[in-house]
This record gives C-alpha cells, sequence and structure tokens, in this order.
C-alpha cells in the first residue's frame, strides 16, 4: 500500500540538520524507513548541508590542537564487546525498524479501553517520550487533544480521524491546536510508534473518568 500521509518539509529539513530531539529522530526516521520519497527528500537535504559546509572558508585551530589529537590517537583502542540485542520482545512487531528493536521496552499495559501501550526506553528523553500504542481493530477511542506534539507513524493497520485514514508507513503530526476523535480500522488492530510531548487530555464525561488511569 503506498504511504500517503509524510511530515511536513520543515521538519524534515529539521531531521537533516539534527535539530530534532532522540524521540521524534526515531518517529521520523521510522516513517523513512516505509517511505521512499521522504527517505530520497531527506538524504538530498543532507547532501545540501554538507556542500553548504564544505564552501564554509576554513578556519584557524587553537593552540596545540594538533598535538591533543596525536596524543587521543596514541591511547590504546579500548576493547569492543559483543552487545546482545535486548529480550524485549519487539522482534515480533511488523515494521518496526532495527534501530527500535534494540532498544530496551516495557510489555503491553492496559491504558484505556480498546487501548495498550509498551513504553520504549530511549538513553535521552528530552522531554520526548516514545511508546507503541495498540489498539483493537473496529474500536473508537476516546475523544482528546494534546499539550504538546505528538508524531505517529502507523506499523500495522490502520486509524482515521477528520476524513483521512492512515495505513502502514502513514506519519501524522498532532499539535495542542488538534482534537483527535480516532476509529480504528476492521482489517486488523493497530500498532503505531508515538513520539509525544506534554499530556493526553481526553474529552467528555467518559474521558473525565478515565483520565486519572492515564499514563502516557
Amino acid at each position: 500500500m503506498t504511504v500517503q500521509h509524510h511530515p511536513s518539509e520543515s521538519l524534515l529539513e529539521a531531521f537533516a540538520a539534527g535539530a530534532l530531539d532522540q524521540g521524534q529522530h526515531i518517529a521520523v526516521a521510522t516513517h523513512l524507513v516505509h517511505c521512499t520519497d521522504c527517505r530520497a527528500w531527506a538524504r538530498s537535504l543532507e547532501h545540501v548541508g554538507g556542500a553548504v559546509l564544505a564552501a564554509l572558508p576554513p578556519a584557524a585551530m587553537s593552540g596545540g590542537s594538533f598535538n591533543r589529537i596525536e596524543a587521543r590517537l596514541a591511547e590504546p583502542a579500548p576493547l569492543a564487546q559483543s552487545v546482545a540485542p535486548p529480550p524485549n520482545g519487539l522482534a515480533d512487531i511488523p515494521g518496526l525498524p532495527s534501530f527500535v528493536r534494540r532498544l530496551p521496552a516495557g510489555g503491553w499495559a492496559w491504558v484505556a479501553p480498546c487501548l495498550y501501550l509498551r513504553r520504549v526506553l530511549l538513553p535521552e528523553t528530552e522531554g520526548t517520550r516514545v511508546f507503541l500504542l495498540k489498539s483493537k481493530a473496529g474500536a473508537r477511542l476516546l475523544p482528546h487533544a494534546h499539550t504538546g506534539l505528538e508524531m505517529t507513524c502507523v506499523l500495522t493497520g490502520s486509524f482515521s480521524h477528520d476524513g483521512r485514514r492512515y495505513g502502514p508507513g502513514d506519519f501524522d503530526l498532532g499539535d495542542p491546536g488538534v482534537d483527535h476523535e480516532i476509529a480504528i480500522g476492521p482489517e486488523s488492530d493497530c500498532i503505531s510508534l508515538v513520539a509525544m510531548q506534554g499530556e493526553l487530555k481526553l474529552k467528555g464525561l467518559l474521558g473525565r473518568l478515565v483520565q486519572p488511569l492515564i499514563a502516557l
């Protein structure tokens, strides 16, 4: 199936420039694994950035820089260690890139009706949390809003909101001005990788009753 929804050009520029934090970088990179067009565009931006750096006039090095480099080169190399992937159970999730599979993760936990979460543990959070969300096929999630940015990349299944359908590889960006009322597709459970800042705010009476139980 063709990817239909993509990050904005400004977001891809920030990705190529290394201006995103680790969690947001992972969300955009997950989309790039599935989207050849965005991947090619990001590479083009990286080449442009490299050309700009190459065209800059040379700058004088500080005194003693060359000697410090020689001293570092003379230091013994650290012994290479074989690091096995953590037994986190992520290997069985379709569409999840290898760079995410290698990260430690928790187990599936109930967070709301028909909604389950697995946290992906990052060395540095920088205010952005990364997790997997699994929603039951055919479910309708509680209406909600966000107090910060939310980046979502669909791995399996699909969801719809505001008249748009998001399938595997599609990227969705939510901000504090967006209210979601999400319907999960009937074909299968929907699993997405999410990078979220801020908090989730549920709407309606049921949402207010469930809100104390939600910890995304």
